[in-house]
């Protein structure tokens, strides 16, 4: 696509129509576009796939999206970007779709014609947690997510047992897919800068997935669990059948939640079901 190579500079862009970040909303532009084509990269091969890409903003990470030669579907909530968003699909040759709207309350089902696509996504910060378990329990499935987060965000999301960040985030993420940070990105290459540094987590779902049964008790169990994590489990967990419930899972009741292993939290998740 020669046209997209024709755009000014996304700096520019911006300045040209006024605009700036919108701390409220979790806005950080990435406007280098060395960045956001390796993040298309890591995302791809993407050549000739529909993708989804939440909070496109400016459209930096569109632009590279759309060079990998991808169909691109953004969903933006501030209208301040349509009119650069229109630009870009100006020049896209019918490759880019604009959704104005909330991306958690977006049917990806129906954006991507029931179709398992990958998403895409610098992220807003204030959101960035609940639309990734949104994705990863919800009905849609994607085919795979590739996500920049606050950094401290993405260590809780591929945490082991016994690491500092390990909690439900970690849990939840890990019984649904498999998760590896795969970039990170200085607080200087947003604008404008963000307090933290960020990081990009590679999400592949699982080929079988728990059945939402299971991962609605597993919700239950971790926030339970993570709740009181200095407690023993038999306390924490004494709202859901505490020491009943760890020794029908054959677990300790004394043991705490950061040392126990996914199958573990998922072998009380099953006999949380089945006590009704």
């Amino acid at each position: 696509m020669s046209a997209l190579t024709d755009l000014p500079p996304l700096r520019q862009s911006l300045e040209a129509h006024g605009l700036m970040a919108d701390k409220g909303l979790g806005q950080h532009f990435l406007l280098d576009l060395n960045i956001t084509r390796k993040i298309a990269r890591l995302a791809g091969p993407l050549e000739g796939l529909s993708v989804i890409e939440v909070g496109p903003g400016p459209g930096g990470l569109t632009r590279a999206l759309l060079e990998a030669g991808a169909a691109v579907t953004v969903i933006e909530k501030d209208p301040r970007f349509l009119p650069l968003l229109n630009e870009l699909a100006d020049v896209s040759e019918g490759q880019l779709r604009i959704v104005m709207g909330d991306a958690l309350k977006a049917d990806e089902a129906e954006l991507a014609a029931s179709q398992a696509v990958p998403i895409v996504a610098n992220l807003p910060y204030n959101v960035g947690t609940a639309l990734l378990i949104k994705w990863l329990t919800g009905a849609y499935r994607p085919a795979s997510m590739t996500l920049m987060f606050q950094k401290e965000v993405a260590e809780r999301i591929v945490a082991r047992p016994g690491d500092d960040a390990y909690g439900r985030l970690a849990v939840i993420a890990q019984a649904a897919a498999k998760a590896r940070i795969v970039m990170e990105a200085p607080a200087r290459a947003f604008t404008p800068p963000p307090k933290v540094d960020s990081a990009v987590v590679r999400l592949d779902p699982h080929e079988t997935r728990p059945p939402e049964p299971v991962l609605m008790a597993l919700e239950r169990v971790t926030q339970a669990a993570f709740g009181q994590r200095r407690k023993m489990l038999r306390s924490s967990l004494k709202v859901l059948g505490g020491a009943e419930l760890c020794e029908a899972a054959g677990i300790d009741p004394s043991r705490r939640a950061e040392t126990l292993a996914l199958e573990e939290f998922l072998g009380l998740a099953d006999k949380l079901l089945e006590r009704g």
